[in-house]
């Protein structure tokens, strides 16, 4: 597909500086990109690789005023270059709306309109599955599951029974959402399961990654509110509620009954124990172990968690320890020489 960029800043609502007639037949990152291709600078790190690139134009942010390359400025480079990707980007994947004769259905189960079912799907009793939505290849959904219209289920998923998953919902290949959560009791050191007999909810607009593991509730409900973002491997325990519009990234882990407000990002490698409760707008920095409750509108970091600032200071003391301690060395050494000249 070729555009010119006049075109391209229409659909984007950008603005040209530079030569508008040019002919975009390709799309790419900043450093890969070739004579031909439309590239992209959402961080301002990357701003001195516009006089090294190929590409013929770039798209910027507004605080872009020239550059070597044409240009178009927008509010959010990286949600304008989103939408061309859409619009440039090869689809050869063609999904066949139907159910395939390979797939098994049980008995009281409501397919709507336009429903794509790959080979091999399993849906139990009584499933409901909405318009326009997507089934690929292996996945299995549990009795009683209701999932809504226009989601797009990978290859492998595993939605347990009794589940709801909202509508515009992506679940990525080898995540599994409802399954037992880690309930055991002591007894003379025998460990003897719990039953959870709760459920998951999954709001509209809530994408999931892949071998992410959701647990369904002890008896109320696991909840993932609407516009949440979960990356890869995540865990979340039983019980958690995550409030809308959150982040969690890649190998954090949130433990039991743990209540996560709206607009929070969990960042990579972090753990969250249970039964606290996190604020409205926090950020939990990268492998950061939160232990007790966050106020909203805080960052966090370090192990155990606390404000950002206090723990970038007890970092920066931590790094001068070995300086510290071979200063208190050559002091030690001093005093016993005074002792000794003293003894004299």
């Amino acid at each position: 597909m070729q555009k010119t960029l006049k075109e391209i800043a229409s659909i984007i609502d950008g603005e040209i500086v530079g030569d508008e007639n040019i002919v975009v037949t390709g799309i790419c990152g900043i450093k890969e990109a070739k004579e031909g291709d439309i590239t992209f600078i959402a961080n301002s790190r990357y701003l001195p690789l516009m006089g090294h690139t190929r590409a013929s134009a770039i798209i910027t942010s507004r605080e872009v005023k020239a550059a070597p390359k044409a240009i178009i400025r927008t509010e959010d480079p990286s949600l304008a270059f989103a939408k061309m990707v859409s619009l440039l980007a090869p689809n050869e994947v063609r999904i066949h709306k139907g159910i395939h004769p390979t797939a098994i259905i049980g008995d009281g189960v409501r397919i709507g309109k336009n429903v794509a079912i790959e080979p091999y799907v399993v849906l139990e009793d009584n499933v409901e599955i909405k318009d326009n939505t997507i089934l690929y290849a292996g996945v299995y959904v549990g009795h009683h599951t209701k999932i809504g219209k226009d989601c797009v289920i990978y290859p492998y998923v595993i939605i347990r029974e009794r589940v709801t998953v909202g509508n515009k919902v992506v679940i990525h290949g080898g995540t599994v959402i409802g399954s037992d959560g880690f309930g055991f009791s002591t007894v003379q050191g025998v460990h003897h399961r719990i039953p959870q007999i709760g459920t998951v909810i999954i709001e509209d607009d809530v994408e999931i990654g892949a071998n992410v593991t959701i647990d369904r509730a002890r008896f109320d409900k696991t909840i993932i509110k609407k516009g949440t973002k979960i990356d890869n491997l995540v865990q979340i325990a039983h019980n958690v509620s995550i409030g809308e519009n959150s982040i969690i990234v890649a190998q954090s882990g949130i433990s039991g009954s743990a209540n996560i407000g709206k607009n929070v990002t969990i960042a990579g490698q972090s753990g969250v124990i249970g039964h606290i409760s996190i604020g409205d707008n926090v950020v939990v920095a990268a492998q950061a172990g939160v232990t007790k409750s966050i106020p909203p509108n805080t960052c966090v970091s370090g192990y155990p968690a606390k404000p950002h600032i206090l723990a970038k200071r007890i970092h920066a003391l931590t790094q001068n320890l070995p300086g510290l301690f071979k200063k208190v060395k050559q002091l030690e050494e001093e005093i016993e020489k005074l002792k000794s000249a003293e003894k004299k």
